[in-house]
């Protein structure tokens, strides 16, 4: 039995043991991680039941803490959900094995041939909060991509985390690999997250997957290198040429099918020339939807509105909140989101192709969407299979971080007798 009481000397051994199966993954084979995760998968699938019953669990200690409707929809499993977990574990196995894969290769005048080939990072941290499906994804993606993984969930999915990770510890064994290659970490402890900031013998890199003040607390603190998001701070622009359509469509989904995660819009932006029509139109539909609108002038003329605050702007609310201006061109919604976005994503609703070249040429964050809802920011709506976490960073990995953005690489350098001279 580990001793929870010394967190120092538990997550020194755990730090220990991942460091040691991350030397053996690094070298498994295709065939086997894939067996991994192929088992993995079914055994969630066969242990549905459990799942949703430890997510009971979870769901009441929510209640009892008083977390918003769109905390606990972020927490919730029923087996629709845990059914997209299954299909994304087995997306992630099907999908073609990055490390080895050959990135460059060139010959020299020296006689040298030189390739650059995909290699794991080594051992992977991830902190997160009460997304258990994170525990799935965040192994899958690290076995995938011959790492091994220290997880640290939330103490909101505490039961739900360690009935998946039981799932995932059984797809290892089925491929003959180190259970030591997925860990979480077996405590709610803060004091837990602390120790894996400072893992620089252990680990190589920590995700941080969460709210703002995790994320943040993680980017202050932490020795080890980071891959983070601070926030979703996600804007939807109604140019003067968008379709009514799709403007309403694009809106709706892209704050109402989820408002907790971070891919929800949070931010309304529509030109001048139509914000009493399409504009109009939009922000009657939301309110009708059950989104409280938070706007600037001349967009509070429809009912239901309430007055925005300075504060308003640049706020990730993951809840049924949406701030709300009119801006006079496309170069006042750029200089907008330059100024409140977080580079996470934003988007244009246009028919007009030159704008929305304009806007993806000027704006720099991690994803840029024309027509399409921000919802689709997932690695799993980019063919990733499953993500770590979006990454708004610009060094190493950007956007959805998937199994190929988990590897580094090295240099494999080939002569014959060749010297320098």
């Amino acid at each position: 039995m580990k001793d929870l009481d010394n967190i120092p000397a538990l997550m020194a051994d755990i730090g220990a043991r991942a460091r040691a199966a991350s030397r053996i993954l690094a070298c498994a084979g295709a065939g086997a991680k894939q067996t991994a995760l192929l088992a993995a998968a079914d055994a969630i699938w066969d242990s549905r039941a459990d799942i949703v019953a430890a997510n009971a669990r979870d769901l009441d200690h929510a209640h009892d803490k008083g977390l918003s409707g769109a905390m606990v929809d972020r927490l919730m499993l029923d087996e629709d959900r845990i059914a997209g977990i299954v299909a994304s574990l087995r997306s992630v196995a099907g999908q073609d094995d990055p490390v080895g894969q050959v990135m460059a290769e060139w010959n020299m005048p020296s006689g040298l041939h030189i390739q650059r080939v995909r290699t794991p990072l080594g051992v992977i941290g991830v902190i997160y909060e009460s997304r258990p499906n994170v525990t799935a994804d965040a192994g899958a993606l690290c076995l995938k991509s011959g790492n091994a993984v220290i997880l640290r969930g939330g103490s909101e999915s505490f039961h739900s985390a360690r009935a998946i990770h039981a799932c995932l510890l059984a797809g290892l064994r089925k491929a003959g690999l180190p259970e030591d290659a997925i860990q979480l970490v077996p405590t709610r402890d803060r004091a837990a997250v602390s120790e894996m900031l400072g893992m620089t013998e252990f680990i190589d890199v920590i995700v941080p997957r969460g709210g703002k003040g995790l994320v943040g607390l993680v980017q202050r603190e932490a020795r080890v290198p980071v891959f983070a998001h601070l926030e979703g701070i996600v804007h939807v622009y109604l140019d003067k040429s968008a379709d009514p359509v799709k403007a309403l469509d694009v809106v709706l989904n892209a704050k109402t099918r989820r408002t907790g995660i971070c891919g929800a819009a949070e931010c309304l932006l529509v030109h001048r020339d139509i914000a009493d029509t399409i504009g109009a139109d939009v922000i009657a539909a939301l309110i009708a939807a059950g989104i409280e609108l938070r706007v600037a002038p001349p967009l509070d003329a429809t009912e239901g509105t309430i007055a925005a605050n300075d504060d308003d702007w640049g706020r990730e609310y993951l809840d049924s909140i949406m701030a709300a201006r009119s801006v006079d061109d496309i170069d006042a919604a750029i200089a907008h989101i330059q100024r409140h976005g977080s580079g996470h994503t934003d988007c244009i609703v246009t028919e007009d192709e030159a704008a929305a070249a304009h806007f993806f040429e000027r704006l720099d964050s991690a994803i840029l969407m024309h027509n399409a809802s921000t919802q689709f920011a997932d690695g799993g709506e980019f063919g990733m299979g499953a993500e770590i976490g979006i990454a708004t960073g610009k060094l190493h990995a950007r956007g959805p971080v998937g199994a190929e953005q988990l590897t580094s690489f090295k240099y494999l350098v080939r002569g014959n007798g060749t010297v320098r001279g």
